[in-house]
């Protein structure tokens, strides 16, 4: 319940900052680079660090990536049939191919399955992330036309990206040297990804002029919350996937857009107002999709 309040308040008071004018209008760029800079490398020492990998992480390695590829495959069948720029595009792709997987799925896992399958949905998670500092990166760029896109760009890109550093560092200081004595460290920086990016969103989002992009949203919100669980759902099946395991990941494949798309979005022009709207709404509906997709998997057991 604490996690749906703090949702409440962070946007709603970014909201109000926003309407009252208390900070300058370009407030959320220095939090936006908090975000990327400290908070999010933060989380992959908190997490990567203790997980134990086995075969049986298979799926929730797989769901991420089979909900990037069905969101690009869904937004280039859109753009066939409605005509959209390309910075609208890249921000749909981020949108639709990136699940919030912590924030809202760590606490609908907790409640819905049990905290010790935390460590499955870490994995989807931590997938998540990587692709976000990836291909996601190489998304923004290629659609933001700011810079030529070419081999050298894109790799100077991702190893400037700090999320992306902040992954490859986890996994591997821990092989030479113990960071446990910081993981109250790590821990208190992570927790200030979520307040912080959904202030931000609320600093940005405006509902006004929400009619001229009901269809993009209806777009994002349509594959995210229901074609994505059921593509990967699909995939499992046919790979005969099985057990608890492969139900927290298609649950995970059913989560809201990641709140970070957003700050990247935002970075490279990429109608950053699109973005803010099919967060905001969709973590709403979320809270209803998901019951509907807990009924759904437990009558599969």
């Amino acid at each position: 319940m604490a996690n749906f309040i703090l949702i409440a308040v962070c946007i709603i008071a970014g909201m109000l900052f926003r309407h009252s004018k208390t900070l300058p209008a370009d407030t959320h760029r220095g939090i936006n680079a908090w975000i990327i800079y400290i908070a999010l490398p933060a989380v992959s020492f908190k997490y990567l660090p203790h997980i134990v990998w086995s075969t049986n992480l298979l799926a929730p390695v797989l769901a991420p990536v089979i909900v990037w590829l069905g969101g690009w495959c869904f937004v280039k069948l859109y753009k066939k049939n409605r005509p959209i720029d390309g910075y609208t595009e890249g921000g749909l792709r981020l949108s639709s191919g990136l699940g919030n997987t912590s924030f809202v799925g760590f606490p609908l896992i907790a409640a819905y399955f049990g905290e010790q399958y935390l460590s499955t949905a870490i994995i989807c998670d931590q997938v998540t992330f990587l692709l976000l500092s990836t291909i996601g990166v190489i998304t923004a760029i290629n659609a933001s036309k700011k810079q030529a896109l070419s081999a050298g760009l894109i790799l100077k890109k991702v190893l400037r990206f700090p999320p992306f550093l902040g992954c490859v560092a986890a996994l591997s200081i821990p092989h030479f040297v113990s960071l446990a004595p910081l993981d109250s460290f790590f821990d208190k920086l992570a927790g200030t990804v979520a307040p912080l990016a959904l202030f931000s969103i609320g600093l940005q989002l405006r509902f006004n002029g929400w009619r001229n992009e009901v269809k993009p949203i209806s777009l994002a919100l349509l594959y995210k919350l229901i074609v994505a669980p059921v593509l990967v759902m699909l995939v499992f099946f046919a790979l005969s996937f099985k057990g608890i395991v492969s139900q927290i990941s298609i649950f995970e494949a059913a989560m809201p857009t990641l709140l970070t798309s957003s700050v990247v979005a935002d970075e490279y022009g990429l109608n950053p107002k699109l973005s803010y709207l099919i967060i905001g709404i969709g973590i709403i509906l979320s809270l209803l999709t998901t019951g509907i997709w807990y009924l759904v998997l437990r009558g599969m057991a």
